[in-house]
């Protein structure tokens, strides 16, 4: 065992009180969590490769789509090991709250944007599956499952058990990657068994996962007390009290949480114009060119030839049409006199 896995495994047994200062060299190493790591990234791998090739799954994924994928489980593991795990874990409040948002907003959409839905179906198969995940995806279920968690997570007598209790402590981590990944599903999902919400309610729907961030995160920040006193007692940190640190967490519940879901709704929005063809050039004004107008055509002489019977005398007006349909305006008729030049 190394220093650090050694330094990680005294940290973990003793008491707030009794920490060390913070480093960023302290690092904990879960054998039971980079099994799980291994094993997400291991069976993409070999789906997305021999096993596709081997039983015709589906269409090739490209390397993009793969590296997307093993970004977020690559999050999962920096944010679940090492010095932020160590610090949000035993001194600062402010750093449980950066470590739960990119549990819930950086590594599962990340997952999802990398998984390819043909890699899942076959566990659609399996007996009673396909019913369960419609219900647990339903965008009610699932908006009203993160946001309960969410809420109850931060009462201060359930956080403070969470946070003496580590094997309480992993169950919550993993409920919430859990709940997230069904959060994003109505947004994001890769299957049409399982398909996402048309692009109005997508909106909607994101709109409704602000609601829990904007009340906790208002309380949080706007107490005048410790809510969380099990920090209080930790090393300070960067100079922070425990009541500033509280307050910077709520702020990045409230704040920083409302701005990344404003970007997610932002996102919805214009890839909704974009699958409706509304361009920026629909405002660019169209220069039309004035038509020429259409060319004279000779009259014939008005001179009646010599073999030509003399015409009748015409009692009315002569009309001419000046003007073409092309020109600007109306057609206009021009009338000239009667022709008198002739005696009968």
């Amino acid at each position: 065992m190394t220093p650090f896995f050694g330094l990680s495994t005294a940290l973990a047994q003793v008491p707030p009180d009794q920490l060390p200062p913070f480093s960023w060299t302290s690092w904990s190493g879960d054998g039971v969590l980079r099994g799980g790591l291994l094993l997400l990234a291991g069976v993409y791998l070999i789906g997305v490769g021999p096993l596709r090739r081997r039983y015709d799954l589906g269409p090739p994924v490209s390397w993009g789509r793969i590296a997307v994928y093993l970004a977020g489980v690559l999050c999962l593991l920096v944010v679940l090991e090492g010095p932020i795990h160590e610090l949000s874990d035993n001194y600062l409040f402010s750093a449980h709250m950066v470590q739960h948002m990119l549990l819930v907003y950086a590594a599962p959409p990340l997952m999802l944007l990398g998984m390819p839905g043909w890699l899942l179906r076959p566990i659609l198969r399996l007996p009673g599956v396909l019913p369960a995940a419609r219900a647990l995806t339903s965008p009610i279920l699932a908006l009203l499952l993160f946001n309960l968690v969410f809420a109850v997570y931060h009462v201060p007598l359930y956080y403070n058990a969470v946070a003496m209790n580590h094997s309480l402590h992993i169950a919550t981590h993993l409920l919430f990657i859990a709940l997230a990944v069904i959060t994003w599903w109505p947004i994001m999902s890769p299957l049409p068994e399982l398909p996402a919400l048309n692009y109005p309610l997508r909106m909607i729907y994101v709109f409704g996962q602000t609601f829990s961030g904007f009340i906790v995160g208002s309380i949080v920040t706007n107490s005048p007390t410790l809510l969380y006193p099990f920090y209080a007692s930790a090393p300070r940190t960067w100079g922070l009290s425990p009541l500033d640190d509280q307050k910077i967490g709520g702020l990045l519940m409230w704040v920083v949480g409302g701005t990344y879901l404003l970007f997610v709704f932002s996102a919805v929005f214009f890839a909704w114009a974009n699958a409706e063809g509304v361009h920026d050039d629909v405002a660019t004004p169209v220069r039309r060119l004035r038509p020429r107008p259409a060319a004279e055509t000779p009259q014939p002489s008005e001179r009646p030839s010599v073999d030509a019977p003399e015409a009748a005398p015409v009692a009315s007006s002569a009309r001419r049409v000046v003007g073409s349909p092309t020109d600007l305006g109306a057609r206009h008729v021009v009338t000239s006199a009667p022709d008198r030049s002739r005696l009968n």
